[in-house]
């Protein structure tokens, strides 16, 4: 099966690279392009595509609101959030309008491959840790307060349910997980599907997402 990838962003020469990248590849294929958001929304009216390479600051609109646009259609492509430098402002806001991910423009290109596929599997491509440290970085716009503020349908969770949910906050892989908990990775595997379904969430982004703005965990990592 080919992987349909769209490439947006206002930097021609940015776009030719990675098109360069992905035309090599047998099971991809660029099937559209953009200069900025607004005119992504607008191909992706007509254009089937797979897996959006979404920059954040563009004119006219930026990657973020382009990125909330998207995800709000109907069975709409996965969204990579590419990012400038280390982890900028934005990033949080693309993981929270529906982005699966981010990632730093300059990353080689195995990396960006693996995570195309990633991405079109269904999987997030960002390890938890790298998102502990964006939102440990931007915690000034997360709840502060010890009382732990809950989101209602985390209160739907088991005991050992939110204790799995709040190591995947704190950047634990499945495995790590396990250890923890003495569990095998299967059933850590299990919890964290039931996490999604009862929570209504896409992936473990967005798993780390809510479980510092509901103070499951604080900035710093610590459970809250």
């Amino acid at each position: 099966m080919t992987i349909r990838v769209m490439l947006v962003d206002d930097q021609v020469l940015l776009r030719t690279g990675f098109r360069m990248v992905l035309a090599a590849q047998p099971d991809m294929e660029v099937v559209a392009e953009a200069g900025d958001g607004a005119e992504a929304v607008e191909v992706l009216r007509s254009t089937a595509v797979d897996v959006v390479l979404m920059d954040v600051r563009m004119p006219r609109l930026d990657g973020v609101e382009a990125t909330r646009r998207i995800c709000a259609q109907t069975d709409p492509p996965k969204v990579l959030i590419l990012t400038t430098f280390d982890l900028d402002e934005y990033a949080f806001s693309g993981l929270k309008a529906g982005a699966s991910g981010f990632m730093l423009k300059d990353v080689p290109p195995a990396e960006l491959l693996s995570a195309i596929r990633s991405v079109h599997s269904g999987d997030a491509v960002v390890a938890p840790s790298t998102t502990r440290r964006l939102l440990d970085r931007f915690s000034s716009m997360l709840p502060s307060s010890t009382k732990e503020p809950r989101h209602k349908h985390v209160e739907k969770l088991t005991e050992r349910e939110r204790e799995v949910m709040m190591l995947v906050a704190q950047g634990l892989s499945n495995g790590e997980i396990a250890a923890r908990l003495v569990l095998s990775e299967a059933t850590v595997k299990t919890h964290v599907g039931r996490i999604l379904t009862k929570l209504g969430l896409r992936d473990r982004v967005q798993v780390v997402v809510l479980a510092y703005e509901t103070g499951l965990v604080r900035a710093g990592g610590g459970a809250g």
